[in-house]
């Protein structure tokens, strides 16, 4: 199959799967110029790493410096994107300009699979992934630097009088015998607009046998479903929600310290975990900046301040995951299940498959 027949097969890929991301993509590109600049350099000279990725600067801001603390001749330029913004970009920039960014990252695991897996991204050594578990890596092209376990989130205030469920078996079970008070208040990801809210609920549907009577008794109770996480959790902390199911982890740590009333459950059943992968495409503008940055972020110092500073868990196996003690109790009570990283992924892109998820999806919303 020729380059140019791939680009038109993947461009109805994309158009399918346009649904699950806002429909006004967005591009924005920071920049991070070199503390210590070359002497004698002008900008042009100097080595600059270009980063694409679906992750909010604000969150990368740290791990960014620290890097440049140890490289302060290295200037990078950050691109924020949506996850199917970045897809896109990385296949049209390399077919037709032969050139794009020199490492790319993003938490849609199924997306970035398959540009690995169309030859969009180059087999590199990275030294410290050796450090880093089987089931985070693809073949050396392919690289989960977090582990993200989708939660179960909670108001405080009113669970103070009612039993917190432990699983999925007690939440539907809670969520059946209280309509008069939850009705509206529950909310989870809308699967049809959410890239990351599909994936949960795919996995969902392979671990749980009775994941569609779980959905049946979230439409009984007026769900809300919105493509963010952050949405879920600022109604679930004001007290406007009670529940908030499938909910990314990692964003929810980052607001306990300003959300008095959020609580953080994970299922005792299994709690499933994502990773946000990352890759050095193919045509890289230097492939050797984006090796060096990759390098630091799977380091055992890289992946600290992944931990400290974006709040987000760590795959190496010598960080410690940090956070409240109750919230450290409740990880290593829970049945924690990653994602493998493969080609296991792009099952879930599969067209048919998909509709057949959303349709069992909105009918187990209707009651049916």
């Amino acid at each position: 199959m020729s380059k140019l027949t791939q680009v038109l097969n993947l461009s109805f890929l994309a158009l399918s799967l346009s649904i699950l991301c806002s429909s006004n993509l967005y591009a924005k590109a920071f920049d991070f110029p070199a503390p210590v600049p070359t002497p004698g350099s002008d900008q042009s000279e100097e080595i600059n790493i270009n980063i694409y990725s679906v992750t909010d600067v604000d969150i990368f801001q740290g791990i960014i410096e620290d890097f440049q603390d140890i490289f302060p001749e290295i200037a990078i330029t950050y691109h924020e994107l949506q996850s199917l913004e970045l897809y896109e970009r990385i296949q049209k920039e390399s077919l037709e300009q032969g050139v794009t960014a020199d490492i790319a990252i993003s938490s849609a695991m199924d997306l970035h699979m398959k540009l690995a897996n169309d030859g969009f991204a180059q087999t590199v050594e990275i030294s410290s992934a050796q450090d880093m578990p089987s089931w985070s890596l693809w073949r050396n092209e392919v690289f989960g630097f977090t582990s993200e376990p989708a939660v179960t989130i909670y108001n405080k205030s009113y669970f103070k009088d009612h039993p917190l469920p432990k699983n999925r078996r007690e939440l539907a079970d809670f969520l059946a015998e209280r309509h008069s008070d939850l009705f509206g208040r529950i909310a989870t990801y809308d699967i049809e607009r959410s890239g990351v809210g599909f994936l949960f609920m795919a996995v969902d549907s392979e671990r749980y046998k009775g994941i569609w009577d779980l959905v049946r008794t979230f439409g009984a109770n007026g769900v809300k479903l919105y493509s963010s996480s952050n949405a879920i959790i600022n109604n679930v902390s004001s007290g406007k929600f009670v529940i908030g199911y499938n909910v990314l982890g990692s964003y929810a740590q980052a607001s306990l310290q300003t959300s008095a009333d959020l609580g953080i459950l994970y299922p005792e059943d299994y709690t499933t975990v994502l990773s946000r992968l990352a890759l050095i495409p193919k045509a890289a503008k230097s492939t050797e900046s984006g090796k060096l940055f990759l390098e630091y972020l799977l380091s055992e110092r890289g992946q600290n301040v992944l931990t400290h500073s974006a709040k987000m868990n760590a795959v190496h196996p010598a960080v410690e995951p940090q956070g409240p003690k109750e919230i450290l109790a409740a990880q290593a009570r829970s049945s924690m299940q990653p994602i493998k990283v493969g080609p296991r992924l792009l099952v879930y892109l599969d067209q048919v498959k998909r509709r057949k998820t959303i349709n069992k999806w909105n009918k187990a919303l209707r009651g049916e």
